[in-house]
Order: structure tokens, then C-alpha cells, then sequence
């Protein structure tokens, strides 16, 4: 009888991508050959990384400028590649060199876009993950980092630069960095595809008044009021949304101030700009690991007004603190200025009402309504509209209280007109010509008629 089989001298069949059970195995996925070479790319430029690192002497590199580092860390690079015999142009190893600095000087990849002018937030929402806004638009930007372990390195380095941590302990932290740029810090586990920095940039540019109107955020009439309100020493406070421009604006009102007056600042990040030469600047500090050792604005506040301020300017009111902001205000500190996130006048009273229960909740609201009519002259609205611009959009004078109802009177106000061709809102800002309820303030300065001229109804 025959038997069915394979003969002994026969070659073995060929592999099939079938398994034991009988089911087809998954066959093995092609790779492409661009992405073979992308990927010995990137193991070469690892590679070459770390043995870099291996033979530097950090107290050394401490001692270079970032130009000498940077040069000396490309002769490095070329030395170990040609030792190593790795595969990289000059271009790529003048790359690598550059990398190698910012990380070891600078913020990594985010040095490009710091050291960018167009640039205004900067906003990293993992290691794969980066926009800014540029001229009031946002865009994703093609920066990446290496690696989430590189991204929350620089972001613990931003936080040491001032004297502060963040780590998983610690998730959460604001600070500046040292050309005064503000950062906020979100730390895993709370961000959850890796640590979240959002950086406002510092205006290398002083701006004024006159760059506002010339860009189209004031009015020259309603500039000439600011300027009044300003000179007067009146009490002012300035709202809007995030990044609407209230920070900037606050800047742009302190030039008016006299240069023999005493200003305090009270901040969590420092970032006004004041050109008066007798200024001091506070700043809050977070509790400890233990804790303990908090200093709060309200703290900062109370300790002020034992510093023989002639104003008090607070960057940003956000809780009970309104209540010692507006008693500073009612005692002898005129020209006060302090900033709270609203998007219209009338919201902004509400919100400092609430925020001054919130520390003091044994006074009625009409006592803290009467707080606030006498201590606060002026509320300016900003706002960052839709085609990018930030606009000032109110200046309102509270005139008083009427039964429980604050009474508010706009100076300026700004009417939309549509927009032009390229999207551009168009609008102008009105006044009425009403007399201020301040009127004796400004008689007193001399700026009354100066006052009424700038904002006679056009």
C-alpha cells in the first residue's frame, strides 16, 4: 500500500503564517524605507546625545557664555561623531549643538519662540502639543520635545529660577521668568498628557498711550481722559477677560504717575512694568511642602498700608482681598489701581461684591455696595475681540448708589460698525458730555474743562 506523505529527501515546505491552532498569524508589518531611515536617524542623534552629555564638565559649561558653549559644544559633536563613526551632516551636528545648549542655558525648544517678537502666549499642552498666539490669533506652532521628561525638566527649571518647585507634590505653581514673563505651571497628576505651561510674554516694547490709539485699541479723546483720570489720582479699576490686555493698559496708566509718589505692587507673578523710581514690588508666596509659610495678597495688602504707600496698584483682585483693596482706597491712598476679570462694568462691581463677602460675610450688600461707590472713580472695560484686536470698550464713572442700585454713567463707549475687507471690526467710541460725578476732583487738579473738552460728543 502507498502511504501519502512527504519523501525524506524532499526540501521542507515553506513557512506559512499559519499557526498551531490553524488560524492565519498576523504577518509582520512592512516598514517603509523612509521611516527606517528616520528612525536610525533619530537612534544615531540619541546616541550621540548621550555620550555627549557623558563628557561634559558642568562647571565648565557654568562658566561659558551661551555663544562659547554653543561653539564648543559643536566641536564636541564633531569630535565624537567622527569618532563613533556616526553618520551626520555638519548641518545636523550644528542642530544637535544648538539643542544641546538650550537645554542646558535656555528653555529647550521654547527658546525660538520666546526669543520671538510676533509671539505673545505660548501655550504647551504636552510634549507633542504647542500654540501661540500671534497679532491676537491662535495657532499650533510645529515645536516638539523630546520626550515628556524633557518638557517637565523645563518646566522645574522655570519654577527654580524664582525660588519655587513643582513636582507631583506640588502640581501647581505660577512664576516668571527672568525677562518678567508670567508662567503658570500644571504639573502631572493633573495634567494628564504631560505638564502644561502657558507663558505670557513680556512686552520688550514699552507701550503707551500713543502706540494704543496708533494700533487702534483707544481713541485719541478717550487716551487724553485716561491721561486725566491718571494726573487726578483717581481710583480705577480696570476689567476683562483673559488676555484681553488689562495688564498692558495697567502699565500704559502708571506712566502718569508722578514720580515723587510712593507706589506699592502686589502681585502673584510680578510683571508691571512701572517707570517711576520709587516703587516697590510684593509678591505672594505658596505654602511650603510642610504646608505652611503662605503669604497671601491679603497679607501683602494689610502689611502695605503700614508702608506709607501713596498708592497701592494690585494686579490682580480674585478674592476676599477686594474687601482691603477698597478700604485702602477709602483711606487716603487716591489713584489706586487694581484689575479684576469681568466682561462689563456692571459685572465687575458684582464680582468685587462677592469677592468682599467672601472674606466678610457679617456685612450686608448695601454696605459693601456703599464701599464700592465710594471708593472706586472709574471702571475700564477691555476686551480682546474677534478679529484679535483688544479694544477698551467702556470707560464708566460710578456716580453713586440709588436705593440698591449702583449707578453707573458711561464716559466712552465703543460702537460696532462692521468690518472692513480683510475682517478688521470697524467702530468708533461715543460720549455723551455728561458732567462726572468727580467733577470737584478734577477742579481741584485744574483738568475739568481739559476733561469736559475731551469727551464733548463727536
Amino acid at each position: 500500500m502507498k502511504r501519502f506523505g512527504r519523501r525524506s529527501d524532499a526540501p521542507p515546505p515553506e513557512p506559512t503564517a499559519e499557526s498551531a491552532t490553524g488560524q492565519h498569524a498576523p504577518l509582520a508589518p512592512r516598514v517603509e524605507p523612509e521611516v527606517a531611515v528616520a528612525a536610525e536617524k533619530a537612534r544615531v542623534i540619541a546616541q550621540l546625545r548621550t555620550t555627549v552629555m557623558d563628557r561634559i564638565d558642568p562647571a565648565v559649561a557654568a562658566r561659558l557664555s551661551p555663544e562659547q558653549l554653543c561653539e564648543q559644544l559643536a566641536r564636541l559633536v564633531h569630535e565624537v561623531a567622527g569618532q563613533e563613526r556616526l553618520e551626520l551632516t555638519l548641518r545636523e551636528q550644528a542642530a544637535l549643538a544648538e539643542e544641546l545648549t538650550q537645554d542646558m542655558v535656555g528653555y529647550g525648544p521654547l527658546d525660538p519662540l520666546l526669543r520671538d517678537e510676533t509671539v505673545t502666549d505660548i501655550m504647551v499642552n504636552g510634549p507633542d502639543c504647542v500654540f501661540v498666539e500671534r497679532r491676537g490669533l491662535i495657532q499650533r506652532e510645529s515645536v516638539l520635545f523630546r520626550s515628556g521628561a524633557q518638557l517637565a525638566s523645563i518646566a522645574q527649571k522655570m519654577a527654580a529660577a524664582v525660588g519655587r518647585r513643582v513636582d507631583e507634590s506640588s502640581p501647581l505653581v505660577d512664576c516668571r521668568l527672568p525677562d518678567g514673563s508670567r508662567v503658570n505651571v500644571v504639573f502631572p497628576p493633573l495634567a494628564l498628557d504631560g505638564a502644561c505651561i502657558s507663558i505670557r510674554k513680556f512686552a520688550k516694547k514699552k507701550i503707551d498711550f500713543g502706540s494704543m490709539v496708533a494700533n487702534g485699541s483707544i481713541s485719541e479723546p478717550m487716551a487724553r481722559v485716561l491721561e486725566i483720570a491718571g494726573r487726578c489720582r483717581l481710583n480705577i479699576l480696570i476689567s476683562g477677560g483673559t488676555g484681553s490686555g488689562k495688564t498692558t493698559l495697567m502699565n500704559a496708566l502708571s506712566r502718569w504717575i508722578d514720580h515723587g509718589e510712593r507706589v506699592v505692587t502686589i502681585e502673584d507673578a510680578a510683571e508691571l512694568q512701572l517707570q517711576q523710581p520709587h516703587v516697590v514690588r510684593l509678591e505672594t508666596r505658596p505654602p511650603n511642602l510642610e504646608g505652611r509659610g503662605e503669604i497671601t495678597q491679603r497679607d501683602l495688602l494689610k502689611n502695605a498700608l503700614r508702608m506709607r504707600p501713596d498708592r497701592i496698584i494690585v494686579g490682580e483682585v480674585r478674592g476676599p482681598e477686594a474687601f482691603d483693596m477698597l478700604q485702602a482706597m477709602n483711606t487716603g491712598h487716591d489713584g489706586s489701581i487694581c484689575t479684576v476679570h469681568a466682561n462689563t462694568p456692571r459685572d465687575a462691581l458684582t464680582r468685587v461684591e462677592n469677592m468682599v463677602q467672601m472674606g466678610t460675610t457679617s456685612l450686608p450688600p448695601r454696605a459693601v455696595r456703599i464701599q464700592i461707590t465710594s471708593a472706586v472713580d472709574l471702571i475700564i472695560q477691555v476686551q480682546r475681540m474677534r478679529d484679535g484686536q483688544r479694544r477698551v470698550t467702556h470707560v464708566t464713572e460710578i456716580c453713586g448708589l440709588e436705593g440698591e442700585v449702583v449707578t453707573l454713567n458711561d464716559v466712552f463707549l465703543f460702537e460696532y460698525q462692521g468690518e472692513d475687507a480683510n475682517g478688521r471690526i470697524r467702530g468708533r467710541w461715543v460720549s455723551p458730555g455728561i458732567r462726572p460725578a468727580f467733577a470737584d476732583r478734577l477742579e481741584y487738579f485744574g483738568l475739568l474743562s481739559a476733561w469736559m473738552a475731551a469727551t464733548e460728543p463727536r
